[in-house]
């Protein structure tokens, strides 16, 4: 359904570090930057890219936005999250853990990135 993810950040120095930290988690390679200084990721067919706002103004968070990452185990979401942690990110809402839900059990972590964007990793773990 989506062809790419664009975020903005205001220190793409410190996006790039949370986000080579947590994407190499799912076997994301480090960022590429192109020649306008914005981060590019490459994974299994989507591309999450990061650019501080061509306006010229502040990046700012998307109030009740959340960006999903699949995950392959409740391990690696785990691995995820402290990688998040670790670099820059804020941890938020309950620790990772089994959320039941109709669609069954999900295995969920979720992080605000270092500009404050909401992001979560899913296992389904049922």
């Amino acid at each position: 359904m989506f062809s790419h993810i664009m975020l903005g950040s205001n220190d793409i120095a410190r996006s790039k570090t949370f986000y080579d930290a947590t994407l190499g988690v799912i076997g994301c390679a480090p960022a590429e930057v192109d020649a306008k200084g914005r981060l590019a990721y490459a994974h299994s067919a989507g591309r999450l890219m990061i650019t501080k706002p061509l306006n010229g103004q502040p990046a700012t968070a998307a109030n009740g936005g959340t960006i999903g990452f699949a995950m392959t185990s409740a391990d690696q979401v785990d691995a995820w999250h402290k990688a998040g942690v670790e670099n820059g990110g804020e941890a938020i809402e309950n620790p990772p853990g089994i959320r039941h839900t109709p669609r069954g059990d999900l295995y969920l972590a979720y992080l605000n990135d270092p500009d404050g964007n909401k992001l979560c990793a899913l296992y389904k773990a049922s």
